[in-house]
């Protein structure tokens, strides 16, 4: 997924190593501010939103007379078939390849959502036509997300995102829970949402069992089995891990949660959208989704409840959605996370077989032209757009620097923790040093990706690599004394 460069729009700026270091030179391009999108904005989206109505002096909106250059040329930002020229800080492609952290809102996610910020504005909970027809968009969109994940549409909850879907889950199941000791079985690899929600019930006195995991990033059923006490009353296991793509046996762990009647609880929001999901046939109770995670927006998501489940709510407030989360329903984002469910569920078993393809290709390429390159969780089954490598001899933070510097978007790790000093708490529960851990890049593919953005990382990242070895004193130790 390739976007154009920045929009700074400053006379000047300075390129190293160009014209000597620190050279100044004037650059003027023809500016775009829609450019860096994947696609063109939908047809329900002004294309001119750069326009000021009281502006005489500025140099950004398409109404002042008093820009110096304009060309005759069409655009998506342009009125009157106007251009205009801006000077820009730089002309860099840039590959993104960070999809585990977020992903764009797709047009037809956006088409959608529009009209709900404006002229279907009103309240869902309300009684008047405009509200029962803001109403009829919110259980549309319910039935949407119930479809991905084969649930019944009364099933679902609608949230403000994964974070508060967990601790909805987790919270609701303990309190909601009789007897005065009570334990949580969940593992070491878990999304920072679920460990820190276990972590806080931990203090108020809830026993917690952290299962440990293979290299490959799976827990042992076996291990899962004895954890299993008479005072559990909920499981909580990730379906796919953020960092590594590692999926989960869930059918076993739902069949085995079953048997013991305790109700388990699943974080899908790195699988909801990539891999198949049913709700039955994984046996979960609870299952959390996360919208920004599927190409829908920032600030939505949904937790799947099992019809009978004891669950205690979260918020209070009002009676919206059965009592189980008050407040007034984000009937945009809503509307919007049904659609990208929607879009998903359709186009799932095409998008994985390409994605896989692509992710495959990367995964080789650089295990081929990187020396002692491997990767991490080689063996286990993954969600197919995920690749987590450790390249020994460079800090991970300072090859993300230096590939960002490039052109290339790729992460060391979950968004979440990504001002954590220490290494990556999932690499070292696998078994990672921490000298590996932080040595290690997670590369997750999206919709968008092409071959041409894997051809670009293939030619980056080696040399980046080896441009990193080639200043560390370490790593020429290393390799001096294995040649």
């Amino acid at each position: 997924m390739r976007f154009r460069g920045p929009q700074a729009l400053n006379d000047t700026y300075k390129k190293q190593g160009v014209g000597g270091a620190g050279a100044i030179f004037h650059l003027t391009v023809l500016f775009d501010p829609t450019s860096h999108l994947p696609y063109t904005l939908p047809s329900s989206v002004s294309h001119n939103p750069f326009v000021c109505h009281s502006c005489e002096n500025c140099r950004v909106c398409t109404n002042n007379s008093h820009s110096e250059t304009r060309t005759r040329q069409s655009s998506l930002v342009t009125r009157n078939s106007i251009r205009w020229e801006y000077p820009v800080g730089s002309l860099m492609n840039r590959v993104y390849l960070d999809f585990n952290a977020t992903t764009p809102v797709e047009p037809a996610v956006l088409d959608a959502m529009l009209p709900y910020f404006s002229a279907e504005f009103a309240n869902a909970a309300s009684i008047h036509t405009p509200g029962q027809r803001a109403r009829a968009a919110v259980e549309t969109a319910r039935e949407q997300v119930a479809a991905l994940v084969g649930a019944r549409p009364q099933e679902i909850v609608f949230t403000s995102g994964g974070t508060e879907s967990d601790n909805h889950a987790i919270f609701g199941i303990v309190e909601a829970a009789g007897g005065h000791e009570k334990h949580i079985v969940t593992s070491a690899i878990e999304h920072e949402a679920v460990l820190n929600a276990c972590q806080a019930l931990e203090k108020r006195g809830v026993r917690l069992t952290y299962l440990a995991t293979s290299a490959d990033g799976q827990i042992d059923l076996g291990d899962f089995r004895r954890a299993i006490r008479p005072e559990t009353v909920l499981i909580s296991i990730m379906h796919a891990n953020n960092e590594l793509g590692t999926v989960q046996p869930l059918e076993e762990i739902g069949r085995l949660a079953k048997e013991a009647d305790v109700y388990f609880h699943t974080d899908a929001v790195q699988s909801a959208g990539k891999i198949p999901i049913d709700v039955n046939a994984l046996q979960v109770d609870l299952l959390s989704i996360s919208g920004h995670k599927l190409y829908a927006p920032k600030g939505i998501g949904a937790l799947y409840v099992r019809g009978g489940t004891r669950l205690r709510q979260l918020l209070y407030g009002g009676h919206h959605q059965r009592g189980f989360r008050p407040g007034t329903e984000n009937v945009a984002g809503i509307v919007g996370l049904g659609k990208a469910t929607e879009i998903a569920r359709k186009s799932l078993v095409e998008d994985a077989q390409r994605i896989s393809t692509f992710r495959d290709r990367l995964q080789q390429g650089l295990l081929h032209r990187v020396p002692q390159s491997r990767v991490n969780a080689a063996l286990a089954p993954r969600t197919p757009n995920t690749t987590n490598l450790v390249f020994p001899g460079v800090e991970g933070e300072a090859l993300l620097i230096a590939l960002d510097l490039k052109g290339l978007a790729c992460s060391t790790g979950a968004a979440c923790s990504s001002g954590a000093v220490e290494p990556s708490h999932v690499l070292t529960a696998i078994g990672l040093p921490p000298e590996e851990a932080r040595a290690s890049l997670r590369f997750s593919l999206g919709r968008h990706t092409t071959p041409a953005d894997i051809d670009f990382a293939l030619n980056v990242v080696p040399a980046a690599v080896a441009q990193l070895r080639e200043l560390s004193p370490t790593y020429r130790k290393e390799a001096t004394a294995h040649s």
